[in-house]
């Protein structure tokens, strides 16, 4: 009898959210639970208009609909931020742990009546069970939350709808229903964020600048890219005379409207205060040094495959054990950044993911002079996944690695930092992605003999990405002195082994559902 992947990624997902809940309780995990079995239910729904292709949008082929998954990311994030925030007194961050919560579970509701709304015959059972979660999570809220919090989290929602309506439309075969749910979700919270932090608050001189970076520098490209995207359906976009207009107009939605903002809200200039954080220490110049090494590493593996493919070689996609070395150089770029500069790394990261993104859009809209060297260099790196017009497996990995650093729980963190488990969050994402999913791929790819049913997937992959991601904590133990696992080892090889299980059964986007999981896991 074949097994079938889905249901074991869903028992996957349901024992992680039952671990959760084990460690943290309060009046909103009944929900949780909730939304969890309603998200079972209308996931398969969704796989159904998927098949058939009945589905609104165009979602991206050969992949469920995710919708379990993804739906849990949002809600068990703000649980277990919320438990820290208990743990040391911060009623204001407490209170927005929850608003998390009841963001990502109003975002999932949406997403099932979507399903539930287009779905002929209409699932009479799966309404009914949807129904009951709905009135549950909706009683609690209004149990739960305030007034002004309530309106945040509709704005979040405004946002996410007319997001998706905006982005799937002009971005097809690029998500699926989870993963859309999970990045566009997370783009309308963070534009809400800022709109409000812009609204409440002019800024304080003394604050940290740092953590207003991110949500600039995404608000920033949505708006580019959003932009280019109608305009370029009325005129031709590979001429000179449109390469030239779209570069102007990208210097002036920086330098216009994005540096004023950042300074309007961190009280410095954004140049002066990079020239100055950058040049603070020595350590900050050799980590930039040997990071631009690597880049420079990574340009000629590209230019090296290329060439090969352009000298008469019959092979026009790279193989899986040269698409991981970009997740080895990787794991060479952000661990010495965690080991020695944070708020380095913190930043970097920001800088590397806008200059992909923009250099996708490059590619996408056929800038020149970038744009068709750029479409013909990454063919050769393509997989299954990148089935719509942009190109995102490298900007997941970088976004895998990158969000335990950026949603490190500063303002919930103790005096003496995270201790246990949870000193290794920021070291999620290299855990899960730069280690784990690398070795699980090239061992599986080379000497794996025994598949997990129904999965591509072997069991000698999983077994070595567990051995390796074990390796790689000890190792971090040796060079990071502000790790103490006390009595936490059995708790972190327990995570290790359920995010590697749900590897191996996911057919979501693993660099950037493996490491959120790790972090929630690991932050309890």
């Amino acid at each position: 009898m074949q097994m079938d992947p889905v249901l074991v990624e869903s028992a996957v997902v349901f024992a992680m959210v039952i671990s959760v809940h084990m460690a943290v309780w309060n009046q909103l995990s009944w929900c949780c639970i909730a939304l969890a079995v309603q998200a079972f239910y209308v996931q398969h729904k969704w796989d159904r208009l998927l098949r058939t292709g009945a589905a609104v949008f165009q979602f991206r082929p050969s992949a469920n609909s995710g919708v379990l998954p993804a739906s849990m990311v949002l809600p068990l994030l703000g649980l277990v931020l919320r438990g820290r925030c208990v743990t040391v007194g911060n009623v204001y961050m407490e209170r927005f742990a929850m608003v998390i919560t009841v963001i990502g579970m109003m975002l999932a509701l949406f997403l099932s009546l979507i399903a539930l709304g287009i779905t002929r015959p209409v699932p009479t059972n799966t309404c009914v069970i949807a129904g009951i979660a709905s009135s549950a999570i909706l009683y609690t809220v209004k149990q739960t939350l305030t007034v002004s919090e309530v309106i945040e989290v509709l704005e979040v929602l405004l946002i996410f709808v007319y997001l998706s309506l905006i982005l799937l439309y002009l971005l097809p075969r690029c998500f699926t229903p989870g993963e859309a749910l999970l990045i566009l979700g997370g783009i309308s919270f963070i534009i809400n964020q800022l709109i409000k932090r812009s609204l409440v608050s002019s800024g304080n001189a003394n604050s940290d600048p740092l953590p207003y970076f991110l949500p600039v520098a995404v608000l920033g490209l949505v708006l580019l890219g959003i932009f280019f995207a109608v305009l370029f359906v009325f005129m031709e976009s590979e001429t000179w005379s449109a390469s030239l207009f779209f570069h102007t107009m990208t210097a002036v939605l920086g330098l216009g409207l994005l540096v004023p903002w950042l300074s309007l809200l961190t009280q410095h200039h954004p140049v002066t205060w990079l020239m100055h954080f950058i040049t603070e220490s020595n350590t900050r110049l050799w980590l930039i040094g040997f990071w631009a090494a690597l880049l420079l590493l990574a340009i000629a593996v590209v230019m090296h495959q290329n060439s090969h493919r352009s000298g008469g070689s019959k092979k026009h996609q790279a193989s899986t054990t040269v698409r991981k070395y970009f997740h080895l150089l990787t794991v060479l770029t952000f661990a010495p950044g965690l080991v020695l500069d944070r708020p380095l790394l913190h930043l970097s990261a920001v800088a590397c993911l806008s200059v992909l993104l923009f250099l996708e859009f490059v590619r996408y809209f056929r800038i020149r002079p970038l744009g068709p060297p750029l479409r013909h260099l990454l063919t050769l790196f393509l997989d299954e996944r990148d089935s719509g017009p942009l190109i995102l497996t490298h900007i997941y990995l970088l976004l895998g690695v990158a969000l335990p650093i950026w949603l490190s729980p500063g303002n919930c963190t103790p005096k003496g930092g995270l201790g246990g488990a949870s000193g290794l969050v920021p070291y999620a994402g290299v855990l899960a992605v730069g280690v784990g999913d690398t070795v699980a791929s090239i061992f599986g790819s080379t000497v794996g003999e025994i598949r997990w049913p129904g999965t591509k997937k072997t069991f000698e992959g999983t077994a070595t990405s567990v051995f390796a991601q074990i390796i790689a904590v000890v190792v971090f133990l040796i060079a990071d002195s502000s790790i103490n696992l006390n009595a936490s080892y059995s708790w972190v090889v327990g995570s290790i082994t359920m995010v590697a299980m749900l590897e191996a059964y996911t057919s979501q986007i693993d660099n950037l559902l493996l490491p959120l999981y790790l972090y929630i896991l690991l932050l309890l």
